[in-house]
């Protein structure tokens, strides 16, 4: 089948504009890595360059010493797993339990769930969390870092929403077959929504990596601190004299940000299309 020149024409025309936008969304991680391999002499020459002149890796060594950012990388990435993984458990179990089972107050509970949802957490409950994680003795540990964070109201709604989606038939199927529940849930409904836990595993890694307040409040010792936290204490070090090291610093902190999503991409996308459709 033939395409019409005008079809081709907006084709076209859609494909440069992508182009263009990525261009730009690109071009400041793009520009960071270009700063990260500079001297400090070439990135405040004039004209400005846009390549280093060689790839020299002093920034990133520089960097990773001088506040410690490789131990702050371990935190970040240990607090990182640890939430996603608690959010991806406790949102699939509480989703599945608000779509497929009937109780008493099921929605009264689902209601006060959804109101949650417009609630700042991070400024209305950060005074009593820290008092909550003093009294436990959990300042400056993983426990005050990983705990508060490993439920989350968004998940459970947005996975019920999804388990809503499925069609009953298969639960009554697995009944008839003699599954429990629990061997429904992990067998059939696990298996058909890798989709949107790959989409939900990616966001809540990347909103417990970026997390900044918190930690900054809850861990004293410099060791407990978060890479975030550590890309700061850079800066402050370094002031505005050495923009390779702070670039160096912050790419570092980006980069396992970029490598999670570069892996479980197709999964995101999956799940994006898959939520526009059953929209």
């Amino acid at each position: 089948m033939k395409i019409s020149t005008r079809k081709k024409t907006n084709l076209v025309v859609s494909e440069v504009l992508l182009i263009f936008i990525a261009i730009v969304v690109m071009a400041p991680i793009i520009l960071s890595f270009s700063m990260s391999f500079m001297t400090q002499s070439e990135v405040f020459s004039y004209p400005p360059k846009l390549v280093p002149s060689s790839f020299n890796f002093d920034n990133y060594v520089t960097a990773l010493r001088r506040v410690k950012l490789d131990r702050l990388l371990l935190n970040s990435a240990i607090i990182g797993l640890a939430v996603t993984f608690g959010k991806l458990v406790t949102g699939t179990l509480a989703g599945y339990a608000f779509a497929n089972f009937k109780f008493k107050g099921r929605k009264l509970l689902f209601g006060v769930l959804f109101i949650t949802l417009f609630l700042p957490a991070e400024t209305v409950m950060v005074l009593p969390l820290f008092m909550l994680m003093r009294d436990l003795g959990w300042v400056n540990t993983y426990w005050a870092l990983i705990i508060p964070f490993t439920a989350s109201a968004t998940n459970a709604f947005l996975f019920r929403q999804h388990f809503m989606t499925i069609p009953k038939e298969l639960e009554d199927a697995s009944k008839i077959d003699g599954a429990t529940p629990l061997q429904y849930f992990f067998k059939v409904l696990i298996p058909l929504s890798k989709p949107m836990l790959g989409g939900a595993a990616l966001i809540n890694f990347v909103y417990a990596w970026n997390m900044y307040l918190w930690p900054l409040i809850i861990t004293m010792d410099d060791r407990m601190k978060t890479v975030q936290i550590g890309v700061k204490m850079l800066q402050d070090s370094e002031g505005l004299n050495n923009w390779g090291v702070i670039m160096a610093g912050t790419n570092l902190a980006l980069i396992p940000t970029l490598i999670i999503f570069f892996l479980i991409q197709n999964l995101f996308v999956k799940s994006l299309v898959s939520t526009g459709l059953k929209g």
